[in-house]
């Protein structure tokens, strides 16, 4: 406070001696004594060595906030150097998860492939097998067909031809010897 006080008491005697001294306008004052050098000397060395201390202080002052805000811009670099590297391990981390997701889904699709592809064969041999089997139903069915036709044909024939033997005399020939071998057994 001293200073200050010593400051401000300099200040108000060279305020009062300008204020004094009548304005001529600008230009050189050869007199040293009316050009207040030597006042201006006086105050420069008293506000020098005065305002040293105040100086000091608050340059020392101001070095310790620039020393703390240092070492807190460290701490936080330090910090953010520890998320990155917690980040770098999450990533690398995930990267091998992802491979090892890529892996299982390019196993899977290959299972399902093979699954698709099994399927597909034991579908194809079902399906041939049902088709054999049609045909071989098919190929019973007409050889039955055709079985059943030519009898037909055979008994139509047989009929007509006995139709055309069958005279009247035969006939009363074989109904006599269907009736005894009937009539044995009777």
């Amino acid at each position: 406070m001293d200073i200050i006080e010593n400051l401000l008491t300099i200040g108000s005697i060279a305020e009062s001696e300008i204020a004094s001294t009548p304005s001529k306008g600008f230009g050189f004052n050869s007199n040293i004594l009316e050009a207040n050098v030597i006042n201006i000397i006086i105050l420069a060395s008293g506000v020098f060595y005065l305002g040293r201390n105040f100086l000091n202080s608050a340059l020392e002052l101001r070095q310790q906030k620039i020393l703390e805000a240092l070492q807190e811009a460290e701490e936080r670099l330090q910090q953010a150097s520890k998320r990155l590297s917690e980040a770098e391990k999450q990533m690398s981390d995930a990267q091998i998860i992802i491979e090892q997701i890529k892996k299982e889904a390019e196993s899977t699709a290959r299972k399902v492939k093979e699954t698709i592809l099994a399927q597909g064969k034991l579908d194809i041999e079902r399906l041939t097998n049902s088709g054999k089997n049609s045909i071989e139903k098919t190929e019973l069915q007409i050889k039955k067909q055709i079985q059943q036709h030519i009898t037909n044909l055979a008994i139509t024939r047989v009929t007509i031809q006995l139709k055309e033997m069958m005279t009247s005399n035969l006939q009363s020939k074989l109904i006599d010897s269907n009736i005894s071998q009937l009539g044995g057994q009777l």
